[in-house]
Order: structure tokens, then C-alpha cells, then sequence
């Protein structure tokens, strides 16, 4: 995992004390994430592969892919900032959206009368 935290980092240009403000850390809490005498919590890996645009299954090593799903609607809408003409849509707006796709999806399944 820790060389795929640097990679990724580096790749958006961020650096480590740019990283650690991001999340609310010290920057030594997140250097020893990369140099692996940390492990964060799940909601700072959470946290961190949003900051950096990859999934938690490629910082983790489960799949070599780091880009998200972007054919998987709940996927893409977890992890993605979002406007409608220029307005922002908030995370509440989101989990309208959200909900609203969850309903479409169990109504399909439901069998015809």
C-alpha cells in the first residue's frame, strides 16, 4: 500500500503537507502511511482515496485498476464532485439522487401484477 499511497499522491502533485491538510493530520501521520509504520483508519483510506481520485481496493492492492467504475452509477456518484449549470450539488443532494436511483432499481425488480 505505500508505495501506491506515494504514487498516487504524486501523480495529482500533491504534496505531503498539502495531503496531511487535507485529511486533518500531521504531516508525519501521513508519511508514516507511506512509508508504512502506519496504517490509517478505513475513514482515513476512505478520505484519502477520494483526495486522490483512486479506490480504496487499489491502495489496498486488491485490484491493479486505480480508476473507479464510471459505468457504476453508485460508484461514480460516491466519488465524484458534481454541478448542475454551475451550481454545486451538495452530498445531501447526492443521497436525493441516490436514493431516488435505489427506488428505479427496486421497482424493476419488483414482479408484474
Amino acid at each position: 500500500m505505500t508505495e501506491r499511497l506515494r504514487n498516487a499522491r504524486k501523480s495529482k502533485k500533491i504534496t505531503l503537507r498539502e495531503m496531511s491538510e487535507k485529511l486533518g493530520i500531521a504531516k508525519s501521520t501521513y508519511a508514516a502511511y507511506e512509508s508504512g509504520f502506519r496504517t490509517p483508519s478505513l475513514d482515513t483510506l476512505i478520505s484519502i482515496s477520494k483526495i486522490l481520485g483512486v479506490t480504496s481496493d487499489y491502495l489496498l492492492g486488491l485490484t491493479e485498476s486505480a480508476d473507479y467504475d464510471a459505468s457504476n452509477a453508485k460508484q461514480y456518484l460516491q466519488n465524484a464532485k458534481f454541478h448542475w449549470d454551475g451550481v454545486p450539488l451538495t452530498d445531501e443532494d447526492l443521497e436525493l439522487i441516490n436514493l431516488l436511483l435505489e427506488r428505479i432499481i427496486r421497482d424493476r425488480k419488483k414482479p408484474l401484477e
